[in-house]
């Protein structure tokens, strides 16, 4: 077959194989199960496949546009002609497909979509395995299956893992301005892992979670405004790049969660908005499918096809690249048809309810399959409302998620701590409210990137007082984190107390590590992460009312709380958190049982650059009753800070 181009130095004759010699490639269960949105692995049949008609090698095209007149592939191969690969269209399914003869891997290429009304639209494949380096908007051929995976042992282990009953404790963060190289402008994943891994390492967290990195049209944006929902950015490196990045988190314990935006999408016109020139992926009326906040589109949950492609689009990260979990951001804004709306700005479910009844079914669907496909993987919802159910099984008539970020929690614990600790005494509600519902979801404590951002102040700078006060409150604080019931998610820069709010276009200010009071506050994270990894009470009941109890949450005059955490075995540890900066020398405490009592934890120690206030390692019992118990011990309780216990 000849054509002819047009090129810059002129016309150019050239002979190609015929892509209309082969016959029709997809299936016709492929089409049905598109339709149905039960095609789980749309990523391995749909958009840009490397493939083999017969004898002949090539790529197979075909992209969703049932409102179209016309569909061709344009891409370098073809001078970007409009007219030389025009696509077959597969009828009612409403999908268009050509197998190209001859193109390999790294070709760039669009759908040109010509709309009934005769408009010209040059998109971006929506199920694009990698695309340009931005402002480029053009996807790329790319073979993601070729990476070969040495994370067995990883893979293995998960499967058993029952995640409630783990130890779970993340470190979030934004990739691109974790660390920034000397020259050019991001880490790439390959660099970003020879320092990043070990640094975890240290820290002994359990997983590290991404700000979403999926394609997006602008560096500012962090991730969420999605192009690319089934594409690494190109910012860092390529797909395999990314994969190794995983695989060598993986071959060194390390977890990696993705957070997914899959309830809104931006407007840019080579992405899903008026995809085939009508209201395809979102709704038409703005009521309906319009965000208010952030100016961007809503899906269309309704329909089969979206929800579908959404599925799928989860699903994908999990299985190509081996992803442990995904965090699913904004999902109130995706339960709620009112969410941010004033009256007459929304439109009620057929029931007459806010309910978005298409968004319940897609996250139902998307958990029930992720779990059981992929087990021990954690799908993990921010839901601030009171949404029951959010961590119920599917099966029970809940939404499926496996944790729910408890944004109470946080919000109610940071007014706590940023009170003058002589007031304190007075907002003892604010601290002990969070345990009258801890056990009614699977809960994650979130201290994430949208605390310390838009003048919301860093971690260490919500606290009041100097600089030694705003250190103690952070130790103080991050110790009350991990002894919480609950898992922990903590955003990057909080370890060392940085000081400066995040700022996505310069790194962390890691020169703070030279001074010991913040190289003492990231020792006191990495005891901490060893201390709960190690310690079933901190981990192994956290959603059982009975890994919980109060020794004491009534002692306002002194500012002291205490409580015990329990393992299912019956081991037993005494946190004890003294909330001013008053030593309380000779502070009397019940106890379950008599003996010898190590100080397991002491967040005023030396070693943090604390004031090394203390009990000298432990403290015995005596038969003396005291709160509710028959035995006591006597504590030096150092000033803003906790102290953990553990009989020996």
């Amino acid at each position: 077959m000849k054509h002819t181009v047009h090129t810059k130095s002129g016309v150019t004759e050239i002979k190609t194989a015929d892509p209309y010699s082969s016959s029709l490639q997809l299936t016709d269960d492929d089409l049905y199960l598109f339709s149905e949105g039960t095609h789980t692995e749309i990523y391995n049949r749909f958009g840009a496949q490397i493939w083999r008609a017969g004898e002949t090698d090539g790529v197979l095209f075909s992209v969703w546009a049932p409102n179209a007149k016309t569909v061709s592939v344009i891409g370098d191969f073809n001078s970007w002609d409009r007219e030389l690969h025009l696509m077959h269209n597969r009828g009612s399914s409403g999908i268009w497909e050509l197998f190209i003869p001859g193109i390999t891997e790294g070709s760039l290429y669009k759908f040109s979509i010509e709309t009934n009304s005769g408009d010209i639209l040059e998109k971006s494949d929506p199920l694009a395995h990698f695309s340009e380096l931005r402002p480029r908007t053009a996807s790329v051929v790319y073979d993601i299956d070729r990476f070969r995976w040495s994370d067995d042992d990883w893979m293995q282990k998960r499967e058993s893992i029952i995640p409630h009953s783990a130890p779970v404790s993340i470190y979030e963060l934004h990739a691109p301005s974790w660390r920034r190289p000397e020259t050019g402008v991001f880490l790439t994943w390959k660099e970003l892992s020879t320092v990043l891994i070990p640094y975890i390492e240290r820290l002994e967290f359990t997983h590290i979670e991404l700000l979403p990195i999926m394609e997006h049209p602008f560096d500012g944006s962090w991730g969420y405004q999605t192009l690319g929902y089934f594409a690494p950015t190109s910012r860092l490196g390529t797909p395999t790049d990314f994969q190794e990045f995983v695989d060598e988190c993986h071959r060194n314990d390390i977890g990696v969660i993705l957070d997914w935006a899959p309830a809104h999408f931006p407007a840019d016109e080579s992405g899903l908005a008026k995809f085939d020139g009508t209201y395809l992926y979102e709704h038409k009326d703005k009521r309906l499918g319009f965000h208010p906040d952030w100016n961007t589109h809503i899906f269309n949950y309704d329909r089969k096809e979206v929800s579908g492609f959404l599925t799928a689009s989860a699903l994908f990260w999990l299985d190509k690249y081996h992803i442990d979990g995904i965090r699913m951001d904004a999902v109130a804004s995706m339960l709620y048809r009112d969410y941010s709306r004033k009256d007459g700005e929304w439109i009620p479910n057929e029931f007459g309810g806010r309910e978005n009844l298409g968004a319940v079914g897609f996250i139902r669907k998307l958990n029930e399959k992720a779990h059981a496909m992929h087990p021990g993987i954690v799908m993990i919802a921010e839901e601030s409302t009171a949404w029951p159910g959010v961590t119920t099984p599917v099966s029970d008539g809940g939404l499926g998620f496996t944790f729910k970020w408890n944004m109470g929690w946080m919000n109610d614990t940071l007014k706590f701590f940023t009170e003058d600790p002589v007031d304190r005494k007075h907002h003892f509600d604010k601290l002990t409210f969070s345990l009258l519902y801890a056990f009614s979801e699977h809960f994650m404590l979130p201290i994430s990137h949208d605390e310390v951002v838009h003048e919301k102040q860093s971690l260490v700078n919500k606290f009041p007082g100097d600089k030694w006060h705003k250190l103690a409150n952070l130790r103080l604080f991050l110790a009350y984190m991990w002894a919480h019931p609950g898992k922990q998610l903590l955003f990057m820069g909080s370890e060392f107390a940085q000081w400066d709010e995040w700022n996505h276009d310069i790194e962390l200010d890691w020169k703070l590590l030279d001074f010991p009071e913040h190289s003492g506050i990231s020792s006191l994270l990495t005891d901490l992460n060893e201390l709960y990894r190690t310690s079933p009470p901190f981990f192994e009941l956290d959603s059982d009312p009975g890994g919980f109890q109060w020794i004491d949450h009534t002692d306002t005059d002194n500012s002291v709380i205490s409580f015990s955490r329990h393992s299912a075995g019956g081991e037993n540890i005494i946190c004890v958190f003294n909330l001013t900066q008053v030593i309380r020398n000779g502070y009397k405490l019940g106890v379950p049982e008599s003996g010898t009592y190590a100080e397991l934890l002491n967040t005023d120690s030396r070693f943090y650059d604390g004031s090394d206030k203390g009990n000298l390692g432990k403290t015995a019992s005596v038969s003396e009753n005291s709160h509710g118990f028959e035995h006591s011990i006597e504590l030096t309780l150092p000033p803003l800070a906790a102290v953990f216990l553990k009989k020996i």
